[in-house]
Parts: structure tokens; sequence; C-alpha cells
């Protein structure tokens, strides 16, 4: 197990908000459509997504993930970075394919 903090010490992302760096990562989870991740997500998650909107933050909070890795170079307007600040979730970003992207986080939780 690792928490956000790991990933923000790990310095392998763009940090976008902190959230809680206590919280913890017990899985990754790769998804991009919503209905499925709000279904499926596994509590305490690290979700890799390009979806980059509101409903995603929507999503994290109802699913307790962990935290949200916008990858592909996908990012938060301000309103939803602001959002995800207020609402605790931390957001990282990155240039690296949803999948190179989860395989570093499962390095960490290796």
């Amino acid at each position: 197990m690792i928490t956000t903090q790991t990933l923000i010490d790990a310095g392998i992302f763009t940090l976008k908000t902190q959230g809680d760096p206590a919280k913890s990562i017990k899985k990754v989870f790769c998804c991009d459509l919503l209905s499925i991740a709000m279904g499926k997500a596994p509590a305490e998650s690290a979700w890799v997504t390009v979806m980059g909107n509101r409903n995603t933050l929507a999503v994290a909070s109802l699913a307790d993930i962990s935290c949200i890795v916008l990858a592909e170079g996908t990012a938060f307007q301000d309103a939803e970075i602001e959002c995800a600040s207020q609402e605790g979730i931390a957001v990282f970003a990155t240039e690296l394919p949803i999948f190179d992207a989860a395989l570093k986080i499962q390095e960490l939780l290796s």
C-alpha cells in the first residue's frame, strides 16, 4: 500500500491539487467511461483517465477514489482544480499514455 504522498514524493506526475496526502492507494484503476468508473472503481484507488471534466470529480468522490491521474496531457480547467481542492481530491497530470501512467503507480505498489 502507498499513499498520495508517495506519489507526490516520487515526482513522476505533475501535482495539481494535493488532496489528503495520507490517503491510502491500494490499487490502480483505468477507465474513461464515467458510468463504469462509478460502479466499478475500487475505493482507495488511483484512477488514471483522460476524462478531464467536473463529472470526473463527482465520480471520484462517490467512489472514494484516492487520487485522479489525468493522462495523455488531459487537464482540468481552473474551476475543476478549485473544486478538487475544496473536495480534498488529489489530482495529478502527465503526458504519459494511460497504460504507462498506471504502470508507474503499479511499480510503487509492488
